[in-house]
């Protein structure tokens, strides 16, 4: 007997079951996909969610189609007529599952391309889906502020760089290999950089820079006031900063050489005052009394060796008033009355004033002048006084038997005197320009300062040290 199960009319029913159960198991892989967003494959590449929709709803369409054909020709036109209508609403959920999942999730990955791209200026539009909406209002506002950070560390960068370039103080930074990577016109006017592109990869101990060579030796974290051999003085810090996660090391180049150069003239100026002014008054009277006994003894018999006593006291008292008022001299230094003179007519002058000092001691002084003199603006007399110290230092230098060269140059315009003498010591060196040092027994230590004083107010730059080829050279830049 044939069942009811097994008669023609079953048939798509079980089909109908088979299928809807079919759509139902794959309708939960599809769910479970949507949350997970994307899943990983064996080989571990990401499968998109759209990727899967398509096969998905083709399958769909092929298993209604299936049933649509068996409830054609097998069931009665009224099951025919609800197997379409399930077809119909199948595919309106279809449609509907794309516009409130898929095509929401695509716009979404669309955005994480612009974040990745780093195009903070786009913006995702609402798709009217209440989830995805949200997800794509978060998105926006982070953006928006992911744009106002970065607008706002740029305008910080940018004041920073303008600070760093206007700021006084030189500014040197280096990488973690301790290489310059970068110097404010600051920094390289202080260390004489001409060329920034050409020290950028450079360690400081290879800049030919005394400045640099001190920063070279100066600790991590440590601060302390440097004195170089041209009467320059700094104040250098070496510190770090952090970038990405990396201490990035920098240097601070501070100039205290005015501050310092008023303060020590405001203190011996005070002192060279008050001694000369007690000493004039002591030698003045000692030398009247003095001079009132030599001649109550200039008629009296037996008194020659007494005369002569007296007469050397009161040439002791002038010398003493002589010597004081050389300490004086440099206080009273006039302001230079300044006109266009030829450099090398200038130095040829001062040249020949001091060649007798230098051949009673064969000492020979050769000129290697510019072909095209520079013409600088100075006070003539003041800069031959100079340029007469530097030579008698450069002759008590060398003693006897030596050269002194002098030459000029006009691309820069400069002055420059060597001398073949015993040279300066590293530890002399930042002592040269201090008030009353003296390397020479008997030195009053003025001579420097006096050439100090005259060529700041001449707004010249100068050096004064012994180089590996053995030559002490003291340079003087307009």
């Amino acid at each position: 007997m044939e069942t009811a199960l097994s008669s023609p009319a079953a048939v798509p029913v079980y089909a109908f079951l088979l299928l809807g159960g079919t759509v139902l198991i794959l309708s939960g892989f599809l769910a479970r996909w949507v949350v997970r967003s994307r899943m990983q494959t064996p080989k571990g590449r990401p499968v998109r969610i759209k990727s899967l929709f398509v096969p998905f709803t083709f399958l769909i369409v092929i298993l209604l189609g299936t049933l649509t054909y068996f409830s054609f020709f097998h069931t009665s036109r009224g099951f025919f007529f609800l197997t379409e209508g399930a077809v119909a609403l199948t595919g309106i959920y279809l449609i509907v599952f794309y516009r409130q999942v898929i095509k929401p999730l695509q716009i979404i990955g669309n955005g994480m391309e612009l974040l990745k791209e780093q195009d903070f200026s786009s913006r995702l539009s609402r798709v009217g889906q209440a989830e995805a909406d949200r997800v794509v209002d978060v998105f926006n506002k982070m953006m928006e502020q992911l744009k106002n950070e970065r607008l706002h560390l740029r305008e910080q960068n940018h004041f920073l760089d303008l600070l760093i370039n206007a700021s006084p103080m030189g500014v040197l930074i280096l990488n973690l290999d301790y290489e310059i990577v970068s110097v404010n016109p600051a920094g390289r006017q202080l260390l004489e950089i001409h060329a920034p592109e050409a020290v950028q990869g450079k360690r400081l101990h290879q800049l030919d820079s005394p400045l640099a060579a001190e920063l070279a030796v100066l600790p991590p974290g440590a601060s302390q006031t440097v004195r170089l051999n041209d009467a320059s003085i700094y104040k250098c810090t070496h510190s770090t900063f952090v970038d990405r996660g990396f201490h990035h090391p920098f240097f601070l180049i501070e100039s205290l050489t005015q501050e310092v150069f008023k303060a020590e003239k405001k203190a011996y100026e005070k002192v060279i005052r008050m001694i000369a002014h007690e000493v004039n008054n002591t030698t003045a009277g000692i030398t009247s009394t003095l001079d009132t006994i030599l001649d109550t003894f200039d008629g009296m018999e037996n008194a020659d060796d007494l005369r002569d006593v007296l007469q050397v006291s009161v040439d002791r008292c002038y010398s003493l008033s002589r010597f004081i008022t050389n300490f004086a001299d440099v206080v009273r230094i006039p302001e230079p009355q300044r006109s266009q003179h030829e450099l090398n007519r200038v130095v040829t002058a001062s040249k020949r004033f001091m060649e007798t000092i230098g051949r009673n001691r064969n000492i020979e002084i050769t000129l290697k002048l510019s072909e095209v003199s520079p013409v600088v603006t100075i006070d003539s007399v003041l800069f031959e006084q100079v340029l007469v110290n530097i030579i008698k230092n450069a002759v008590e230098s060398i003693e006897r038997d030596g050269h002194i060269y002098i030459r000029t140059s006009a691309d820069p315009v400069m002055l420059e005197i060597a001398d073949t003498g015993k040279g300066i010591s590293k530890e002399t060196e930042p002592k040269l320009f201090s008030p009353f040092f003296s390397t020479k027994p008997n030195g009053q230590g003025i001579g420097l300062i006096f050439i100090r004083e005259v060529l700041q107010r001449h707004d010249c730059t100068f050096s004064l040290r012994t180089y590996a080829d053995g030559l002490t050279r003291f340079k003087i830049i307009f």
